[in-house]
């Protein structure tokens, strides 16, 4: 028998119910998230991860086409107009399925009473996706130079969103109010023409580099899903009868996605541009070439 892994006897101790330290919580956050996985994890909810699958796959050709302009140099109206569109519809589906997630995690809790546990670990693991998000900081900041990289993207988001919602994942028209009120208020914040690069985390600031999700109006969605969560999902059971057509192949493909988003989140778009790099569409630096869209 192979010899059992630091995350391995972590995954032990916490199925038993053992006491769990904050750095190994961290680490377990931290290692997860991005693991490969051979099959499907059970007993979750298809149609969640079928459609953060149909997220996945909105993203990478957003991100196919933001290279051909970017990198390429096609012209491409990947701001505006139908890719723009595209780009919030992605990002908004994305983290709509945030907000309902924690939702459904939120009512596991309450059938279980382990609301306390459950939030002190939806913390780590918020701090983990923001710490990831970093990591596309550090080398977004490489690649792209100081100008271009990002500075609070969707990773940053979302890390911070799943911590801010917690509170509120009991109620459900609050947060709907709540989410259109904040869409508003960053609709109207993108309308200011703000420069201050200290508010990049807060509102849209002009110049502010690729991949802006502040929380004025991102966090919009995220309130709207938890919503959702309770619209769709009260007390954690399906309001419709689905039929079960999880198993099928197209939607296995797309929950597998869902499941993993985060690992290709991440890998994507380096792949990507190795690929332009590799059929002369990009030169290195990127930095130097790229134009800003």
């Amino acid at each position: 028998m192979a010899p059992e892994t630091q995350v391995g006897r972590y995954v032990r101790r916490k199925a038993v119910g053992a006491p769990l330290s904050v750095p190994r919580l961290l680490l377990h956050s931290l290692v997860t998230g991005v693991q490969p996985q051979r099959r499907l994890k059970p007993g979750r909810l298809w149609e969640v991860d079928a459609w953060r699958g149909v997220a996945v796959c909105m993203m990478i050709v957003y991100h196919f086409v933001w290279d051909l302009e970017d990198l390429a140099g096609y012209d491409i109206a990947v701001n505006s107009g139908f890719w723009g569109a595209w780009q919030l519809a992605t990002a908004g589906l994305f983290t709509l399925l945030v907000g309902l997630s924690l939702t459904l995690s939120h009512h596991r809790d309450v059938k279980a009473s382990t609301g306390t546990r459950r939030g002190f670990r939806q913390v780590m693991r918020g701090g983990a996706i923001f710490f990831w998000g970093l990591v596309v900081t550090v080398v977004t900041l490489w690649v792209y130079g100081p100008d271009r990289f990002v500075r609070f993207g969707i990773l940053h988001l979302i890390g911070v969103a799943m911590v801010l919602a917690l509170p509120l994942l009991r109620y459900k028209w609050l947060n709907l109010g709540l989410g259109v009120a904040v869409i508003v208020a960053g609709t109207i914040a993108d309308n200011l023409d703000i420069r201050a690069q200290w508010l990049v985390w807060l509102v849209p600031v002009t110049g502010s580099g690729v991949d802006q999700a502040p929380l004025l109006p991102m966090l919009g969605p995220v309130l709207i899903g938890v919503f959702l969560g309770h619209a769709l999902y009260p007390n954690g059971e399906c309001r419709f009868v689905l039929p079960d057509i999880g198993p099928f192949l197209p939607l296995r493909f797309l929950r597998y996605l869902g499941q993993t988003s985060l690992l290709i989140y991440l890998v994507h778009q380096p792949i990507l541009v190795g690929l332009f790099l590799l059929f002369g569409l990009a030169e290195w630096p990127l930095g130097l070439v790229a134009t800003t869209p």
